[in-house]
């Protein structure tokens, strides 16, 4: 059942979104993803703007279920390594370990949080949990909630819908953290931004084990 869920899901996203139909195709990201059946391709186009592709992977090989899909990246492009402020978006193959937001699940197939205002993602470097979404009211939180620190607060609205990029897991401090797929149409501070429609499309679609693949 579950498989005929997702079958029907990429079906639906497929015709929404203008697929290139289904002849197999080889991804650029091909040899890079493991057993991964899910895969976004982020492709920059030059300076914060990119393309992106959904592609599945089925019995004969990979098939583009939607390609073309205008997106932003971080306002000064992208970098093979982030860190902390320098508003960039990361190359690699990441994974999509949960998604957010302030509404309710669209119905994803991931985990979903609904956000609320004690939603935050903690961006100090000097904290223990650095790298990660923590909830707590502002006064009593044990990391600095300063924006300067690198600290969001989850309840805005381009994240009335977002998926998690598995970007520097280790969470090393100063190696970045706080990168999403979200809602915008502009250069963003290293996140991925799309329309909110086809985010909401790619979220149903989505499935644990589904990975990002960015490059340009």
């Amino acid at each position: 059942m579950r498989r005929l869920f997702a079958l029907l899901c990429a079906a639906a996203l497929a015709v929404a979104l203008a697929p290139v139909g289904n002849a197999v195709v080889t991804p650029w990201f091909a040899n890079s993803v493991g057993s991964a059946t899910q895969v976004i391709s982020v492709v920059g186009v030059g300076g914060s703007s990119a393309k992106m592709d959904v592609y599945q992977r089925g019995p004969a090989g990979w098939d583009a279920v939607a390609v073309g899909i205008p997106a932003h990246v971080g306002s000064r492009g992208m970098v093979p390594q982030s860190h902390d402020g320098n508003l960039q978006t990361p190359m690699g193959i990441f994974t999509l370990p949960f998604a957010f937001g302030t509404a309710a699940n669209p119905g994803t197939g991931l985990q979903y949080v609904q956000t609320t205002p004690d939603h935050w993602w903690d961006g100090d470097m000097k904290s223990p949990t650095y790298n990660t979404m923590q909830v707590c009211k502002k006064a009593q939180c044990r990391f600095d909630t300063d924006p300067a620190s690198g600290t969001e607060n989850l309840d805005i609205t381009p994240y009335k819908y977002a998926v998690v990029m598995g970007v520097n897991p280790q969470r090393t401090p100063g190696n970045g953290g706080a990168f999403f797929v979200h809602i915008g149409d502009g250069p963003t501070a290293g996140c991925v931004a799309i329309d909110e429609g086809t985010l909401v499309k790619i979220m149903r679609w989505l499935q644990p084990g589904a990975l990002i693949a960015v490059a340009k």
